[in-house]
């Protein structure tokens, strides 16, 4: 399945976009793609890409998007994970926890319309988050074309996605369901050291680093202080379940010394994040 609609917007956010149009029926199966239409469909999204981010700074929410479609997977049952079943107007765009992924989903629309038939919906939320991490100064992340969208009857239940109140036994029943190592656990959440929580969506407030725009270590060294200090710099946060990583001994290794390398935590986020990018490919 090619590029389709998405659900129609309904809150705003810093990066602002035009309402999506409302999500239809998906087409019947069509020919799939050669390599070189493809090839040639990567190119032009990650060009069209750049172009908006540039233009809208909405790095940080287009890889939240990529990372909660595909953070519904189960490695047990094989089911969830990258199948952009967000764009269905019922279900998993209605989460909690997908609170104002509407943005994302409307500002890649257009995208998406120029490369339908030849890049599936998921493909082009898991390249855009790919694309943004490197356009924040993070590393390049391994992508592949191969992401199938799922119908509504795909989707999963609400409750697959880590709690911002969760504990580290929380955080590892949450990856664990979806194969993930302790390392790969600290590595992803290494994510926010861009973006910010807003109080509409999360009902907490506040960025976790001093550039929400800047991809780089300076989460867990962030993560760090507020666990000696006992508190955040004002107009920041840090969640309960981010501390949670420095209260768990394993986990907070790992934190110090991603903290102390940057070269480290990017070689470890790249692999992890391709990888969590990937569940559900290839399941049927």
């Amino acid at each position: 399945m090619g590029c389709g609609a998405v659900s129609k917007p309904a809150g705003s956010d810093a990066a602002k976009s035009s309402p999506a149009p409302e999500a239809k029926p998906d087409a019947a199966e069509t020919k799939p793609p050669t390599a070189e239409e493809a090839k040639a469909a990567e190119e032009q999204a990650r060009k069209l890409l750049k172009e908006l981010l540039d233009e809208k700074k909405c790095g940080p929410i287009l890889i939240r998007l990529s990372w909660h479609d595909a953070g519904t997977w189960n490695a047990t049952d094989r089911t969830g994970g990258a199948h952009a079943c967000m764009r269905h107007q019922t279900g998993e765009c209605k989460f909690s926890a997908n609170n104002g992924l509407e943005i994302a989903r409307g500002l890649l629309q257009p995208i998406c319309d120029q490369v339908q038939g030849r890049m599936s919906v998921a493909d082009l939320w898991s390249l855009a988050a790919v694309v943004a991490v490197e356009a924040m100064g993070g590393p390049v992340v391994p992508w592949r074309p191969g992401r199938r969208d799922a119908g509504p009857e795909e989707q999963v239940a609400e409750g697959r996605h880590p709690a911002a109140e969760g504990d580290a036994g929380h955080l590892r029943e949450i990856f664990g369901r979806m194969g993930c190592t302790d390392k790969e656990i600290v590595a992803l959440s290494g994510a926010h050291s861009v973006g910010r929580c807003r109080k509409e969506r999360s009902g907490y407030e506040g960025a976790w680093t001093d550039d929400p725009q800047k991809f780089d270590n300076s989460y867990f060294k962030k993560l760090m202080e507020v666990h000696e200090s006992g508190k955040p710099a004002e107009g920041q946060l840090m969640l309960p379940s981010d501390l949670a990583l420095m209260n768990d001994p394993v986990f907070a290794d790992q934190v110090r010394a991603y903290a102390e390398s940057q070269e480290t935590f990017f070689t470890d986020f790249a692999a992890a994040f391709s990888k969590l990018q990937e569940f559900g490919m290839g399941q049927e």
